[in-house]
C-alpha cells in the first residue's frame, strides 16, 4: 500500500557494512555480502510505497582508494548480484539504471550492467539507480566540461546558462531532484552523493547499520517525511495555504 505519493526520488547511502560485520566477529566483506539482502527489501519496499526513484550509493570513486581485497570482493559481489537479482527484478517491474564513471569498473560488471539495463528497459513500477565509481563534485565537474565545449563551439551563450542549463548536463537529467536521503550507519554527512540534486532533499540520519536496514525501516522515514513542512524558500502560511 502506497503511503506517501508525494515523494518522487529517495536516495540512500547504504553506510555500516564494515562496522557490522566486525561486530559479528567477522571480515568486512561478511558485512557486504549481507547488505544485499537489504536492497531486496528496500527494493520491495519502495515498489510498495509506489515510490517512483530509489538511488542506492553503491561505490564512491573515493572508495578505489580501499585495500585491493576488499574492492575485488565489491565488484565481485556487485557481477554476482546482478546476475542473480535481474530476473526478479524485470519480474516485479523494476528498470536498472546506473550513475556515475562506469568506465571505471572492470569490464565484466560493465557487461553485466548493460545487460540487465537492456533487459529492464521497459519496466516502470521502479527505476532503480545504483550510484556506481560516483562522485557529486565529479558529476558537476563533468557538467561543466560538457557546457564549456557548447560555449567554445558557439552553441551555447554562456549568459544564456541557468539552472535549468545545469540540469540538462548532468548525469540523468530526467531524473528528478531528491526528496528523501537517508544515511544509514550513524554518521551525518552527504559524503558527496548527489549534491546538485539534493539541495531541496529532507535529510535522515539513521544509526541502523546497513545489513540490519529493511523495508520497514524505509516505511517509518518515509512516515516521518510525511510529517516535514517542506517550504523550499515561501513561508509556512504560503505552504500551507495550498
Amino acid at each position: 500500500m502506497e503511503i506517501e505519493n508525494k515523494i518522487k526520488h529517495v536516495a540512500i547511502i547504504m553506510d555500516g557494512n564494515g562496522r557490522w560485520a566486525q561486530q559479528q566477529g567477522h571480515q568486512r566483506g561478511f558485512g557486504h555480502e549481507n547488505g544485499v539482502e537489504s536492497v531486496r527489501s528496500v527494493v520491495e519496499g519502495a515498489c510498495e510505497l509506489g515510490i517512483p526513484y530509489l538511488t542506492l550509493y553503491a561505490f564512491s570513486t573515493e572508495n578505489w582508494n580501499r585495500p585491493k581485497e576488499e574492492i575485488d570482493l565489491l565488484m565481485g559481489l556487485l557481477g554476482k548480484a546482478i546476475a542473480e537479482e535481474v530476473d526478479k527484478l524485470h519480474a516485479n517491474g523494476v528498470r536498472l539504471l546506473t550513475t556515475g564513471r562506469m568506465e571505471n569498473l572492470p569490464e565484466d560488471c560493465q557487461v553485466a550492467l548493460q545487460k540487465a539495463m537492456e533487459k529492464t528497459a521497459g519496466n516502470t513500477r521502479l527505476n532503480l539507480v545504483l550510484a556506481l565509481s560516483y562522485s557529486g563534485r565529479s558529476e558537476i565537474a563533468d557538467m561543466a566540461k560538457a557546457i564549456a565545449r557548447k560555449a567554445v563551439a558557439g552553441d551555447l551563450n554562456p549568459d544564456d546558462i541557468d539552472e535549468n542549463t545545469v540540469r540538462q548536463h548532468l548525469y540523468h537529467p530526467e531524473i528528478p531532484d531528491v526528496d528523501l536521503m537517508i544515511r544509514t550507519g550513524g554518521d551525518v554527512r552527504v559524503s558527496n552523493f548527489l549534491l546538485w540534486e539534493i539541495a531541496y532533499a529532507e535529510l535522515f540520519f539513521t544509526p541502523v547499520l546497513w545489513p540490519d536496514f529493511r523495508k520497514d525501516h524505509l516505511r517509518e522515514i518515509v512516515t516521518q517525511f510525511s510529517t516535514r513542512e517542506r517550504r523550499f524558500g515561501k513561508t509556512g502560511e504560503q505552504v500551507r495555504a495550498h
